[in-house]
């Protein structure tokens, strides 16, 4: 099963500049209930058997085990936690282990959550009822530098007609200038600054200066909340969940 990127081609995406391992010696599994994370482990440990598994059940203790010396090659990362509140858990964990791969295994599901994660550098995402067939392909996949995105969950760039049917949906958007139609476009696709200044031939600081002024008129306050303001005017969104809305505008 090949993984696509945000942008719809099939690439693949190296998680660092070291070759991936081809299997996994440990994994940290952060998961607030005890027998899915139990599945899990076991899950692993069928698959790995020689695999280090250690559980935490709450991002404090995650982050405890993280500066105790646990080194994981894979990080199982739920998002609904005791003492989380919106994607601000998974970007202090990402802070905490900038060079390894954390899976995203959540019931919460939307694309602009998905895509969200994404930007903030997440190596995947699973929905919390796939099979283990499919965490095993998709195990394999980051094993090897993949990215992982259910379809269902990918947005593609080069689809000005949903954009332009996100315009017309909501004024604010349609109040926008080409220019920054065209950057909110590579920001829903998980584009970098850096990026969408080569693509649109501008210096990175236009792009910068841009980005502030479509924020403004937005009235949001970074590009997180602009994109989930595109995807809730997307009226086929097939991933839309009102309850992941509401837990990425935390």
């Amino acid at each position: 099963m090949a993984s696509e990127s945000p942008n719809g081609r099939e690439k693949v995406q190296s998680q660092s500049g070291h070759q991936p391992p081809k299997s996994y010696a440990s994994v940290l599994i952060v998961d607030d209930h005890p027998l899915y994370s139990d599945a899990l482990a076991a899950a692993l440990d069928l698959a790995f058997p020689d695999c280090r598994i250690e559980k935490a059940h709450t991002l404090s203790n995650a982050i405890a085990r993280l500066e105790g010396g646990f080194s994981p090659e894979l990080v199982m990362f739920d998002l609904k936690l005791p003492d989380v509140a919106g994607i601000s858990g998974f970007v202090r964990l990402r802070g905490q282990v900038p060079d390894t791969p954390i899976l995203v295994i959540s019931s919460l599901a939307s694309v602009a959550l998905v895509q969200s994660l994404l930007r903030e550098g997440a190596a995947g995402f699973l929905p919390k009822d796939s099979s283990a067939q499919e965490l095993r392909e998709v195990l394999a996949q980051i094993a090897e530098g993949k990215t992982y995105v259910p379809r269902a969950f990918q947005v593609h760039e080069d689809a000005p007609e949903t954009q332009h049917c996100a315009s017309e949906l909501n004024p604010k958007l349609a109040a926008l200038t080409p220019q920054q139609q065209k950057i909110m476009r590579l920001i829903c696709a998980g584009k970098p600054n850096k990026q969408i200044a080569y693509e649109l031939s501008l210096a990175e600081a236009t792009v910068k200066a841009h980005i502030t002024a479509l924020l403004r008129r937005l009235d949001v306050n970074n590009r997180t909340q602009a994109a989930v303001l595109v995807e809730a005017a997307l009226a086929d969104d097939p991933g839309d969940d009102p309850e992941a809305r509401a837990f990425l505008n935390h």
